[in-house]
């Protein structure tokens, strides 16, 4: 989140929303970008992100299940997430003041107890670690399947 909070002492006090991109997922659809951002132009914070598909577990030890999580209620949160500015740079001095661990920027908004609208992102639009994602993505381009 360092890079986030530098990156917003540098934005204009009169700038109304803040696009936070993770670099690692390029695949993002004009269009999912264009909608992200008219949501949290109308509710303060967006995010995008996909509904999860697999079975997800709990364990406490890493070594045996507590529960298995209601993947109903369960989303794979993605990049582009948009905030508006003055809310964004509240979150960040509530957690600066109170040494909060937050994961992601809409976790910062969450800390406010303000909302979080969710924006149907697209699978496309995963996070590239592995060359495996690379080859993925690059067959996803040569045919045709996302447009950028």
């Amino acid at each position: 989140q360092d890079s986030v909070s530098n990156g917003l002492e540098h934005v204009d006090v009169g700038t109304p929303l803040v696009c936070v991109h993770d670099s690692a997922r390029p695949l993002v659809s004009r269009a999912k970008v264009l909608e992200v951002i008219a949501d949290a132009d109308e509710h303060g914070a967006a995010v995008l992100g996909v509904p999860c598909k697999a079975t997800i577990k709990e364990s406490a030890d890493g070594a045996f299940v507590s529960r298995t999580l209601d993947r109903s209620k369960l989303w794979e949160i993605q990049t582009p997430q948009v905030v508006r500015t003055e809310l964004l740079r509240r979150g960040f001095d509530k957690v600066a003041a109170e040494g909060l661990e937050v994961t992601d920027d809409a976790s910062i908004v969450e800390q406010l107890g303000a909302p979080v609208k969710i924006t149907l992102g697209e699978y496309t639009n995963f996070k590239l670690t592995t060359p495996e994602d690379m080859t993925i993505a690059r067959d996803l381009l040569e045919r045709g399947v996302v447009e950028l």
